[in-house]
C-alpha cells in the first residue's frame, strides 16, 4: 500500500479554508457532486485533519489557522502539496497574501511540491479581476521563478464554483 498524501491548506485569516475543506469532503463523498447549504464554520485556531477519498487515493488535507503563519515551517517537511486560498474580496489582504506565498515557495522542504493558487470568493459583489490579482502579485513572475509546479485557479467555497477543478487538480497530483 503505498503511503498517504499530505496537502497543507494555507492562507491569511478569513480567506476561507475552512469552508473549502468541508466543501472538499463532501464533494469526495458525494456520488453526484450536489453541494448542500453553506455549512457554518468558525476561524480555525490551531489546525484541521481532514482525509479526502479521490479516485484511487486517499489524501489527508491539514488546514492552518491564518493566525499560524509564523509556524507554517514546520509543516513543510511532510507535505506532499499544497493548495493557498487568498480572499480576492479583501484589497487591504492581498499583499500580505503575496508576502506569506513568495514565503511558502521559497522554503526549501517545498521545492519540488506542486502549489494550487485559488483566489477565492469569487462570488462576491467587490472583487479585483484574476487580471488584476495577477498583475498585483506579479503572478507571471512568480510562476517563472518557482522551482515547483503552480496552478493557478478561480473560485467561490460558498456556492462551489471552480470545485470540481480543484478536485481534479488534487486527483492529478495525488496520483503522481
Amino acid at each position: 500500500m503505498s503511503r498517504k498524501e499530505t496537502c497543507l491548506l494555507l492562507g491569511a485569516t478569513g480567506v476561507g479554508k475552512t469552508l473549502l475543506l468541508k466543501r472538499l469532503q463532501k464533494f469526495s463523498w458525494s456520488s453526484s457532486g450536489e453541494l448542500e447549504s453553506t455549512p457554518p464554520t468558525l476561524p480555525t485556531v490551531g489546525t484541521n485533519l481532514t482525509d479526502l477519498t479521490l479516485k484511487k487515493k486517499k489524501v489527508t488535507v491539514r488546514e492552518l489557522g491564518g493566525c499560524m503563519g509564523p509556524i507554517w515551517p514546520s509543516y513543510f517537511k511532510d507535505c506532499s502539496f499544497v493548495i493557498f486560498v487568498v480572499d480576492s474580496a479583501n484589497t487591504a489582504q492581498i499583499s500580505s497574501s503575496c508576502i506569506q506565498l513568495l514565503s511558502i515557495l521559497s522554503a526549501e522542504s517545498l521545492h519540488n511540491a506542486p502549489v494550487l493558487i485559488l483566489f477565492n470568493k469569487r462570488d462576491m459583489p467587490c472583487i479585483m479581476s484574476l487580471t488584476e490579482i495577477k498583475s498585483l502579485f506579479r503572478m507571471d513572475d512568480i510562476i517563472a521563478s518557482a522551482t515547483q509546479p503552480i496552478t493557478v485557479l478561480e473560485m467561490s467555497a460558498r456556492s462551489g464554483e471552480g470545485l470540481k477543478e480543484v478536485m481534479s487538480w488534487l486527483e492529478s497530483v495525488a496520483v503522481k
